[in-house]
């Protein structure tokens, strides 16, 4: 979240210019994105009344989705089932069908 994107500066620099509703799911014991900064951009996207959820998983690391899905189980079904509600929410229910 602190690195450059293309030159353009930082997700927690840009948050304000988000428009689009965003889905952020954390690991909260990611080392690369301290849960500082996932906080910080959560009040930015407040700040914009942007459509947004964030949601901090305790004790999960980065890539609990996908690398340790199975260890952390829990955490990975809930995420799922968020992406799924946020992409249904946001019309994306016909390129699942």
């Amino acid at each position: 979240m602190a690195r450059s994107i293309g030159g353009r500066g930082t997700l927690l620099e840009r948050a304000t210019e988000l428009r689009l509703p965003a889905l952020g799911l954390f690991g909260g014991a990611d080392q690369g994105i301290p849960t500082e900064q996932v906080h910080t951009l959560d009040t930015a996207l407040d700040g914009t009344g942007v459509e947004h959820e964030i949601v901090i998983y305790s004790g999960a690391p980065h890539s609990f989705f996908d690398r340790r899905a199975t260890e952390f189980a829990e955490a990975s079904a809930d995420a799922w089932q968020r992406v799924l509600g946020f992409i249904d929410a946001h019309g994306g229910a016909q390129s699942r069908a």
